[in-house]
């Protein structure tokens, strides 16, 4: 028996015409289809022949084997001749296969393509490492008995051009040891931990373990960048690759300013890199193999180029033209790469929680030695819970998962502990007993969204290996040149990954039964004023210029309900009626939706410059930017 097992997104065929062995069919299995399905092509060899119970008993634990390890659930039984030159009859042919299909059904939702038709078929692989795998299946006693043979790169298709780097290969076989942290520095099993007081932590532990990435159905957040004008899928791109309108562009605006104003306050110094690079070039291509990613990749003037997937190239082939004394560490370099691109798999891509195109704040550290980075990955994981408050993601908000090998643990037991102190909860720890990538150290803070989908946000690595890949140097105090320690971080993550975060949270919040917001900072409106009539324009006007901050003006024609409802709508933090009264005392009387329940609006009668302060001390220290649509919603286009 001869197995090509490929894991695929999708699988259809349509019988054209019958050989002169075909088995008779049913008109409803002419052709057929399976969404996310692992797909197996086999060919019945003459050695199957004399015990053909034997090839479909071994035969079904090698395809329930790689099923389990990609978890597939819908398995595609497609007879392909092409895969051997020793065919077994057609009789033995069809009975083994019907007797693997009778096996696996009940277990499995389960196709068998029929046996000795012409058939056109079409396939998507989803081209992670163990997308397409080969089999060779003999009998006891033949010579190359259970010899396996594993294919780990998919073969390239219109749809999977991607390329699978050694550290993907090896991320799918590494053996993990899952482990729960906890402030008093004990490590519990994660088998024998009680989960149940902290759900969140059991949801990640559960996502992280089981490795299920694909997305059943779209996730909250969807519906809700899109109802309030903030992105949308771009069909006239490739998948992943999102359009952010005024109101997006201006969040990502504000986000992206203060990461880099918070990176500037530790001393990180802004630098702007290329977006491709040479995929043949002798070091970058080492540094491919070291990163669990996969890239786009482009042929231009006979030369194989990447998409970059961080700003590690750039900043590392600079450090090494750079001189650098001791007295220069810690040096830290920043770019907000707009943007990073990683040819994510087809049915991991859902709204701004995974992308191909995204905009990653990306710092490296060079430190003197180990302690130097120890004392650094300490500075910016504390700098990264700061950075992440602000934008209004809370400690409660996300897990924590710290990542070591087994040799950095019983090394540095003291302070991994204090890591989990710091944040005052149970952590998920992986350990490995061997260094498969170029880190010994890693956290991330990870969102666990209504799906129990993970996330990784804020990001801090101990890179043990690039210094000496890129040749990185600096002058020590005896005057001899050695290598730094370097330092991977990115204080919040991907920034379109921060707003899907914040929908993500304020959709749950609906669920709880609380009115869904923004941060007052980041909110595109944040101030609505409603005229009752064309007559208090004039001191809705008034009332605008008195404010500094985005406020704008609701001069629709619609009745005042409908433009309050539309407020509620958008989650403006501040909405402002203007009537008679309000006209003639000056003052207005503003709904504080921080402050409010659904169908409990609480409204507050102050002054302008009351409000004016109230938001100032909100949005302090903050970036700001202007409205990023005209002031009058009357005269605003509608995007969606």
């Amino acid at each position: 028996m001869q197995l090509l097992l490929i894991h695929s997104d999708y699988i259809e065929y349509e019988v054209k015409k019958s050989t002169p062995v075909a088995e008779k069919i049913e008109e409803s299995l002419k052709q057929g289809r399976l969404e996310d399905a692992l797909t197996a092509f086999m060919a019945v060899e003459s050695v199957d022949k004399p015990n053909p119970a034997d090839t479909i008993k071994r035969t079904v634990e090698e395809i329930e084997k790689v099923a389990a390890q990609v978890k597939a659930v819908r398995i595609m039984l497609y007879p392909y001749a092409h895969l051997s030159s020793d065919l077994s009859s057609p009789k033995v042919a069809v009975s083994v296969l019907k007797g693997i299909e009778d096996a696996l059904s009940g277990k499995y939702e389960i196709m068998r393509a029929p046996f000795g038709w012409y058939k056109a078929f079409k396939i998507s692989c989803k081209g992670h490492p163990l997308s397409e795998l080969s089999r060779s299946i003999r009998p006891e006693g033949e010579q190359g008995a259970e010899e396996t043979k594993v294919i780990t790169s998919c073969a390239k298709s219109s749809e999977d051009t991607d390329v699978v780097s050694e550290a993907l290969k090896a991320e799918s076989v590494a053996k993990s040891y899952w482990h729960i942290l906890t402030p008093d520095g004990e490590l519990h099993s994660t088998d024998d931990f009680d989960l149940s007081k902290y759900p969140g932590l059991r949801k990640f532990v559960d996502y992280e373990i089981s490795k299920n990435r694909a997305i059943e159905k779209a996730p909250p957040h969807v519906e809700l960048m899109r109802r309030l004008e903030i992105a949308d899928y771009e069909p006239g791109s490739d998948s992943g690759n999102m359009r952010f309108y005024p109101k997006g562009r201006l969040m990502k605006t504000l986000l992206e300013t203060y990461v880099l104003d918070e990176s500037s306050k530790y001393g990180a110094m802004e630098v702007e890199t290329p977006i491709m690079y040479d995929m043949n070039h002798p070091t970058l291509k080492k540094y491919l193999d070291r990163f669990p990613a996969r890239q786009y990749s482009i042929e231009s003037d006979k030369r194989h180029l990447f998409l970059r997937f961080a700003a590690c190239f750039g900043q590392f082939l600079m450090n090494h033209d750079m001189t650098i004394s001791y007295k220069s560490l810690p040096l830290k370099m920043i770019e907000l790469t707009r943007y990073s691109f990683r040819k994510e798999q087809r049915g991991e891509l859902v709204g701004l929680r995974r992308l191909r195109a995204f905009t990653m704040p990306d710092m490296h550290t060079l430190c003197t030695d180990m302690d130097q980075a120890v004392s650094q990955f300490d500075e910016q994981y504390n700098m990264c819970i700061n950075v992440l408050d602000k934008v209004g993601i809370k400690l409660d908000d996300y897990e924590v998962a710290i990542r070591f090998t087994r040799d950095f643990y019983e090394s540095n037991r003291e302070f991994i502990t204090n890591l989990a102190k710091t944040v005052n909860k149970p952590v998920l720890i992986e350990m490995w007993d061997t260094r498969f990538f170029y880190f010994v150290l890693k956290f991330e803070f990870n969102f666990v969204d209504a799906l129990s989908k993970a996330s990784a946000l804020s990001t801090v690595q101990i890179d043990v290996e690039n210094a000496e890949r890129y040749d990185i140097n600096y002058i020590d105090t005896d005057g001899k040149s050695k290598k730094p320690v370097v330092l991977h971080c990115s204080p919040s993550g991907a920034i379109e990954r921060c707003i899907y975060a914040l929908l993500e949270k304020a959709a749950m919040d609906i669920e709880e039964g609380a009115v869904p917001m923004l941060p007052v900072w980041l909110s595109p409106t944040q101030v609505r004023i409603i005229p009752i009539a064309q007559r208090h324009l004039e001191f809705a006007e008034e009332v605008c210029e008195q404010l500094k901050c985005r406020v704008d003006i609701d001069d629709r024609e619609d009745t005042v309900g409908k433009r309050i409802r539309d407020a509620g709508r958008e989650w403006i933090p501040y909405v402002a009626v203007i009537g008679d009264k309000e006209a003639e005392n000056g003052t207005i009387n503003v709904t504080i939706r921080s402050e409010s329940m659904p169908n409990k609006p609480v409204k507050i009668e102050m002054s302008a410059k009351d409000l004016n302060e109230r938001i100032m001390s909100e949005i302090d220290g903050l970036p700001y930017r202007g409205l990023p649509l005209s002031k009058l919603v009357s005269m605003r286009p509608k995007f969606i």
